[in-house]
């Protein structure tokens, strides 16, 4: 199983997120997207030293300062500028054409992972690399149509958002993985991905005050509305459901993302973290009862079968 971690951890890494994505809509509903985007990483930053004192013996990783600049520039422009036009994005436009844009991610993965840190993908890898974004698109072309009740301008703002978010994204784990030391440091001298991830979140973190800070000077222009009882429990619930997203995804979710980057080429690695939408199918049937074509179910499969060459390609 030694060849298929950093792969298995791919998958892993998109069922994680499909998890936190359905707590994270719930939650973004009753608290808003920035206080959602701040607080989940501030949840995960809390139970990421937590992990790292238990497993290392320390609060602070011991990284280098070339390893920190790389992880802190993956924080702001991966977890925290991506996520947060992510967000918007959803607002904009809707889960549907933002996720189909967020399938280009793998594109500026493999890109990035090419001219940066020279990885060059097999015509296996390739060939899967296009047929799981294939899949995963068609699957999400399928959701209901809304694109003529969205202003032009609205839906250009929200298409660019996305593709800002899938950019991010993409450019973000190609951060992380030089962060590690991948491509100018030694074998020994890499950073652990656990470890990682603390620094990432915590810049990602430190990136978030200003975007707070702007919506907190915004609200204080307005008149303060008193909450009901109604809607004091609405936000306790957004804040239960923001902390258990954050176990899930900026916590786990983005641990094992960087185990994929660490141990699969960056392209990959994130084309396998991008199949959260064939996972969210299937939750969505359970959850919502809601019917699954025949058309949802051959997308999935050539998805799967495009993941499956990634797998060959490894051996």
């Amino acid at each position: 199983m030694e060849p298929y971690v950093g792969h298995l951890a791919g998958i892993a890494t998109a069922m994680l997120w499909t998890v936190t994505s359905l707590l994270f809509t719930a939650a973004a509903r009753r608290i808003g997207t920035t206080v959602l985007n701040a607080s989940r990483i501030a949840f995960g930053i809390i139970l990421l030293a937590l992990t790292h004192r238990m497993l290392s013996g320390q609060w602070v990783p011991d990284a280098l300062a070339g390893q920190i600049t790389y992880l802190a520039w993956s924080g702001i422009i991966g977890l925290t500028i991506g996520d947060q036009a992510l967000f918007t994005a959803f607002l904009d436009i809707g889960p549907r054409i933002s996720t189909l844009v967020m399938t280009t991610s793998p594109i500026f993965a493999a890109f990035f992972g090419w001219v940066v840190l020279g990885e060059t993908l097999g015509v296996t890898s390739l060939v899967g690399i296009t047929l799981t974004v294939m899949g995963v698109a068609w699957v999400v072309v399928e959701r209901p149509r809304v694109r003529d009740s969205i202003p032009r301008s609205l839906l250009v703002r929200g298409v660019v958002l996305a593709l800002i978010g899938a950019a991010c994204q993409g450019g973000g784990l190609m951060l992380s993985k030089q962060g590690m030391g991948h491509g100018w440091l030694p074998a020994d001298q890499h950073l652990n991905p656990q470890a990682a991830t603390l620094v990432r979140a915590v810049f990602a973190g430190l990136g978030m005050i200003p975007i707070v800070a702007l919506r907190w000077f915004r609200r204080r222009s307005r008149p303060d509305l008193l909450m009901d009882q109604l809607a004091r429990r609405r936000q306790t619930v957004g804040y239960l459901l923001a902390i258990a997203g954050s176990v899930v995804g900026p916590f786990l979710g983005v641990w094992m993302s960087l185990v994929a980057s660490d141990r699969a080429p960056v392209g990959i690695a994130q084309t396998l973290c991008s199949m959260t939408p064939l996972f969210i199918i299937p939750a969505v049937a359970i959850i919502h009862r809601e019917h699954i074509s025949r058309r949802s179910i051959l997308g999935a499969i050539i998805a799967i079968g495009g993941s499956s060459l990634l797998f060959l390609d490894a051996a």
